[in-house]
């Protein structure tokens, strides 16, 4: 069960696609059939199949119920006979995969998937049920492992041209189709009368056609891999003799009946490099054995592969009843009366087009006529929930496991988080203990790159005490597991293990704060020590003001998780406020003279500080008496008044600029102030500072229209003044709102666009543009409608005593109980009388 490589050589022409078209026509099938419906020949029984095909799994059913051999050989890593026993428990359920990876890299892994409709699952399970020995005979994982070595060379040139051929594309071509899977549908799995068996001779007929025409076909390690398995079916034979039958992939059936020696089977295998393995059962998924995913002996659709197989009668009638009971849990309005004319239209169009019955692509014409009335909506989602699927399958307790799977098993368990094929959103309130823990498990597995869940926007709020996660689990996470089992045996002592070994590699303060609140989340106590470690040495070293801004912002965030989780986080405020105290004396310096570029990042630092230092506290706790030395030095003298004058990120702000107060936030207030009132500092940063200002009522109304008149005089190249009106009114910000309600700001602006001369308008448009078109629509309106109203009256423009630009003195109370039916009818209350 190899992926099988899709392009092709140049096609063979003459006798040999003669042969093959022939043998893959229907009447070729059914002649062959005839010879295996009649007399036993001699020597084993070779079933070439496809990979996840349903009739060929009906066809090698009905083959081993017939002949009921002694042993059963089916294709796959021979490490796996000892794990052929776990297929026959009850809690096996396919879609399942063997998983073969490297002990000392986890990393290299392959997989082997078998799915409830594939030909090698059902004789696995059919020589169990009835005693008869199961063995896998391809190449072992170990030489398949280490093929990813570049020292096992295939004594080879590689083929030249698009190289390697699908047998199936290739046999349907010959037939003169131009689609290969509805060949397979017409000559295999649609083929509901007759002698399910038929097709096995003929495809061997025919791949022995291919195999002469293309050789290895650009497959030249299948010449490695067809040698042992003739090693693997001779030795079966001298046990069993030949009541033995293969199950392998059709296009390995011409080289396992071709004679060879046992000397040159053993020298191609001669020389192998191995590695050393593991393997086990993991669950599988209907969508990872689809071809889009990636899988390269992968099928278009799983879903609808597994109903045919599982239906045991009239399967378009029971296609059809499954796809409106899901269009209908999805409130589309189908009834009785839709499914039936669906059938018909589904039978009618296979007339039409000459199918033995209805196809895949029959039935999905008929749902997108019928069913979803002409939409392609819903027709997506069948696609995807039916078609494909969302199939996961189970493994039992006792597959082997590295421990760390062992222990993530159980904790999922315990927790109740059970893995799903499907994507789904997970709400977690982190004041209930079992959420809390269900949500330090997700945090551990991403902090150890196990991506079972994402972090997603939840419901709306400033609260810290809910999470969302969107889980799906994928099979390749079993691979990720393994290789995250070498930093621990549990999930806790893993995550804590690598979380120590990042802090000490660190060499960024924002890789390191971002990692102290990953194992805040992680609720990680004991690799917090070391985190913190680096983080205070990391810290005091680096005077880089855009490193501390970008840093500040995780720790703010980690003292908040800190509250709702019960994590004691003194020493992570205390680093929070020295970052923000050396933020406040550096940020003014580090923003003089950068260009566009650098301003708009130094932007979005500016509002991550500003978020940031709001959520630490106001007024730091004081530090111990007993850390501080018997005689303290005298302090520091004051930093330079003059905001024109460069301040050393390392100094200690000047306590005069602080305003009433002295906390944290009355010195970001003054180290705004000074951003807003330099002029050498880029407009966009000044604009963004004076609406902060603005925002947080730390500059009074009537102080906003001067600071604005001088960033827009005339004298302001109109570049940096259109990039004044980006920083104060961008979208992202509210100045839309800003601007209908304080006309006089309004007017500013207006004035100073229509000033704008024509050669240098061209120049700031771009920039207005994108100022303007982040507002919401409704405010692009209104601000048109103002504009082109013209200025009021400076009598009706003056507010009232007391009022605010754009606002009436006094509240309407007529106006505001207007709107109270509609709030009792979204809270669910009733209104009073």
């Amino acid at each position: 069960m190899t992926p099988t490589a899709t392009p092709a050589e140049p096609r063979a022409t003459g006798a040999d696609l003669d042969a093959v078209t022939v043998a893959a026509s229907p009447a070729g099938a059914a002649r062959a059939g005839a010879a295996v419906g009649g007399p036993r020949r001699r020597g084993p029984l070779l079933l070439g199949v496809r990979h996840h095909g349903p009739g060929s799994a009906r066809g090698v059913r009905a083959v081993l119920e017939a002949e009921k051999p002694s042993a059963v050989l089916v294709e796959g890593p021979a490490e796996a006979d000892a794990l052929v026993a776990l297929a026959g428990e009850e809690d096996m359920r396919p879609p399942v995969a063997l998983l073969a990876h490297a002990v000392d890299d986890p990393g290299r892994a392959a997989f082997w998937p078998m799915a409830e409709f594939s030909p090698e699952w059902v004789a696995i399970r059919w020589a169990l049920d009835r005693g008869a020995t199961v063995r896998f005979i391809d190449l072992p994982a170990a030489h398949t492992l280490a093929a990813a070595d570049p020292t096992w060379d295939d004594g080879e040139d590689e083929v030249t041209g698009s190289g390697r051929i699908d047998p199936v594309a290739e046999l349907a071509g010959a037939a003169g189709y131009e689609d290969a899977e509805r060949w397979w549908e017409d000559v295999v799995e649609l083929r509901g009368d007759g002698d399910p068996t038929a097709p096995f001779e003929a495809l061997a007929e025919a791949m022995g056609a291919l195999r002469e025409a293309y050789g290895h076909g650009g497959h030249p390690r299948d010449l490695v891999r067809e040698a042992h398995m003739r090693l693997r079916l001779r030795a079966a034979r001298k046990e069993f003799g030949d009541d033995v039958a293969v199950v392998c992939g059709a296009w390995h059936v011409p080289a396992l009946a071709r004679k060879t020696t046992v000397a040159a089977d053993r020298a191609l295998l001669k020389g192998l490099p191995k590695v050393r393995t593991e393997t086990t059962w993991v669950p599988w998924t209907h969508r990872r054995l689809a071809r889009r995913s990636g899988y390269g002996a992968g099928i278009e659709s799983p879903g609808w592969y597994g109903h045919l197989f599982a239906a045991p009668d009239r399967p378009v009638e029971r296609w059809m009843t499954k796809v409106a009971g899901l269009l209908r849990a999805e409130d589309h309005p189908v009834s009785p009366a839709h499914v039936i004319e669906a059938v018909r239209l589904a039978e009618t169009l296979a007339a039409l087009r000459g199918r033995p019955q209805p196809g895949l692509d029959e039935t999905t014409d008929a749902v997108r006529a019928v069913l979803c009335e002409g939409s392609d909506v819903p027709l997506d989602l069948v696609r995807d929930r039916l078609v494909v699927g969302d199939v996961l399958g189970e493994v039992p307790a006792g597959a082997p496991a590295v421990p760390l799977q062992r222990d993530l098993s159980r904790r999922q368990r315990t927790l109740r988080l059970k893995p799903e094929a499907q994507e789904r959103e997970l709400e977690l309130d982190l004041r209930k203990e079992t959420d809390a823990e269900r949500s330090r498990l997700l945090h551990r597995l991403r902090l150890l790159g196990v991506a079972w869940g994402e972090p997603a926007a939840g419901r709306a709020g400033t609260g810290t005490f809910r999470e969302t996660w969107r889980l799906r689990w994928e099979p390749e996470l079993h691979v990720q597991v393994a290789e995250a089992g070498v930093w621990g045996t549990t999930v806790e002592a893993a995550a804590t293990a690598k979380a120590e070994t990042r802090a000490l590699a660190a060499t960024a303060l924002a890789d390191i704060t971002a990692l102290a609140e990953h194992c805040l989340l992680a609720g990680l106590a004991d690799a917090l020590p070391v985190v913190m470690r680096s983080l205070a040495d990391r810290a005091a070293l680096d005077t880089d003001v855009a490193h501390l801004a970008q840093a500040l912002p995780a720790l703010a965030r980690s003292l908040r998780y800190g509250d709702v989780r019960g994590t004691g986080t003194d020493a992570l405020a205390e680093v929070a406020a020295g970052l923000a105290e050396r933020i406040c004396v550096g940020l003014p310096p580090a923003c003089t003279g950068l260009d566009t570029d650098a301003a708009a990042q130094m932007r979005d630092r500016l509002d991550a500080v500003h978020t940031a230092i709001g959520l630490l506290p106001a007024h730091p706790a004081p530090p111990d008496p007993r850390d501080q030395p018997d005689h303290p030095a005298p302090p520091a003298p004051p930093a330079p008044r003059d905001p024109q004058t460069l301040t050393d990120p390392t100094t200690p702000p000047d306590p005069s600029a602080a305003g009433p107060g002295g906390g944290l936030p009355d010195r970001w207030a003054g180290t705004l102030r000074r951003l807003a009132d330099r002029e050498r500092i880029p407009g966009v940063l000044r604009g963004r500072a004076a609406r902060i200002l603005l925002d947080e009522g730390r500059l009074a109304a009537d102080e906003a229209a001067p600071l604005m008149s001088r960033a827009l005089s005339p004298g302001t190249p109109p570049a940096d003044a259109a990039a004044w009106i980006d920083g104060f009114a961008g979208g992202a910000s509210g100045g839309g709102l800003l601007l209908v309600h304080d006309e006089r700001l309004l007017g500013l602006v207006d004035a100073w666009l229509t000033s704008v001369p024509a050669g240098a308008f061209t120049d700031v448009l771009p920039l207005l543009r994108r100022t303007f078109s982040g507002y919401e629509p409704g405010v692009r309106r209104t601000l048109g409608e103002l504009v082109a109203r013209g200025p009021r009256s400076a009598a009706a423009a003056r507010p009232a005593p007391g009022g605010t630009p754009g606002f009436a003195a006094g509240l309407d109370r007529d106006r505001a109980d207007a709107v109270l039916p509609l709030l009792h009818l979204i809270l669910g209350t009733e209104a009073l009388a």
